[in-house]
């Protein structure tokens, strides 16, 4: 069944600007980190909480917002988690404390995990079985997304220079408006036949995973590696993963069907979306630091700093879509790691008094590799699953990015420090990191995405 094209408009518009609110929340907060640290009295780790408790909270939840979006209805999850995404930014801009920003920002994630995979059921309904539609309508969708990732630091830069660190997220408040209005005019999915109930065990195992990994990784500097607290949330953390893998095997209606990791397609472009995202969140994270506390860049101009990263991956999303619906994924997502391990090495040039035209080239290569490859494993993943599991197969996706976004968080900002040598050294061996990961990626790819035929 062939959907009109101005229906599928709506849902590419409607799609993708909440793909974008979404995404704009986990950057825009970056530059508005030391005028928090000094409003709300933190330091590094509550900062990296700040970041991590929204995307924790989005990556713990996703499967289950895939999920209900399949159960009842696309349209109707996405609505309802882009209501509580409004509500979670308003606590978060009236906050007193650090630990109710915490709080409010895990509910943020909360939202943003309902409305996720069910923009890309949307999106995956509306292009029927359309294969070149649907690489398109995707490229759209991840373009949306990559521009809000890219003008976070700059809108965030923006709105501290003309008022307070809680307009970031307050601004959300409209943007939410604007979103489900356009979401009224897509489409409903057709709700997935009742067949078992809602996988309590695995997700409460999924959320104490992720959540005691990361404060492993988080409180390991500041407490040390062998504090007691640091390896009993390591070991509870490796137990409780050892636990949902369990589960899920044994379970009638499993939240992650193991079954989907059979096709090594799927596996493997689920593998490469974490390691993007655990390079890149992490590198953004450091680089704030690096402008801010190294550099001496106020906000405006740390925002600023980023906007070559925002016209790059408008270019490059919508050309990924057009290369993924001639040739196939392999090759963008091969070619787009190489291109973003690139713009790493390239900080390795940075020091403590480098001129911005240093940090172009990077900034420029490190979202052209993504831009090209997101799209690319994207597409990947939705067509080597059922059309009636892509809501699962987006939200497994999705937690895998997010929850390798909140590790590269916790672990770069620990290389990281607090003085200016640390957060140059702690940048140089975050790029190196980050190229031996992008080149396993793109050699992940070139061995194991193959076979996709040529969209008509």
């Amino acid at each position: 069944m062939t959907t009109a094209p101005r229906t599928i408009g709506w849902t590419v518009a409607a799609a993708s600007f909440g793909f974008g609110l979404i995404q704009l929340d986990v950057t825009i907060v970056n530059v508005a980190l030391p005028r928090i640290a000094a409003a709300l009295g933190t330091g590094i780790a509550g900062l990296q909480w700040v970041v991590d408790a929204y995307a924790l909270s989005f990556a713990a939840l996703l499967l289950s917002g895939g999920f209900l979006g399949d159960r009842f209805g696309a349209r109707k999850v996405y609505l309802s988690g882009m209501a509580l995404f409004a509500a979670a930014s308003l606590a978060c801009g009236l906050a007193p404390s650090a630990g109710v920003l915490i709080a409010a920002r895990a509910l943020q994630g909360a939202g943003a995990a309902a409305m996720l995979p069910c923009s890309l059921t949307l999106l995956n309904h509306a292009a029927g079985h359309d294969s070149g539609l649907r690489a398109k309508a995707v490229g759209l969708w991840t373009a949306a997304g990559g521009i809000a990732i890219a003008a976070g630091p700059l809108i965030g830069g923006l709105l501290l220079g003309v008022t307070s660190w809680r307009a970031i997220f307050l601004v959300n408040l409209p943007v939410c408006a604007v979103a489900a209005a356009l979401t009224l005019r897509a489409a409903e999915t057709e709700p997935k036949a009742k067949h078992g109930g809602f996988d309590l065990p695995g997700q409460l195992l999924g959320i104490l995973a992720l959540a005691a990994v990361t404060a492993a990784v988080i409180e390991a500097k500041p407490l040390g590696l062998l504090n007691g607290a640091v390896l009993g949330a390591g070991a509870l953390g490796l137990a409780a993963g050892a636990g949902f893998v369990l589960v899920e095997r044994r379970s009638a209606s499993p939240m992650l069907p193991l079954s989907l990791f059979r096709n090594p397609v799927f596996s493997i472009a689920v593998g490469y979306g974490v390691i993007v995202n655990l390079t890149y969140y992490g590198a953004v994270f450091v680089l704030s630091l690096y402008l801010q506390r190294v550099l001496g860049y106020g906000p405006v101009q740390a925002g600023l700093a980023y906007l070559p990263l925002t016209a790059t991956f408008i270019a490059v999303n919508i050309f990924s879509g057009w290369w993924i619906a001639r040739d196939g994924s392999r090759w963008p997502m091969i070619v787009g790691a190489l291109i973003d391990a690139a713009g790493f090495g390239l900080l390795l040039l940075l020091g403590a008094h480098s001129p911005y035209g240093l940090m172009l080239p990077a900034f420029i290569l490190m979202p052209g590799g993504m831009g090209l490859g997101v799209p690319a494993m994207t597409t990947a993943v939705l067509a080597s699953v059922e059309k009636q599991m892509s809501g699962i197969a987006g939200g497994v996706l999705n937690a895998a990015r997010q929850a390798g976004g909140a590790i590269g968080v916790a672990l770069f900002g620990a290389m990281a420090g607090d003085g200016t040598g640390h957060v140059v050294a702690g940048l140089h061996t975050s790029a190196l990191a980050a190229i031996g990961l992008l080149l396993l990626a793109s050699g992940m790819a070139a061995v194991g995405v193959h076979g996709q035929k040529r969209a008509a």
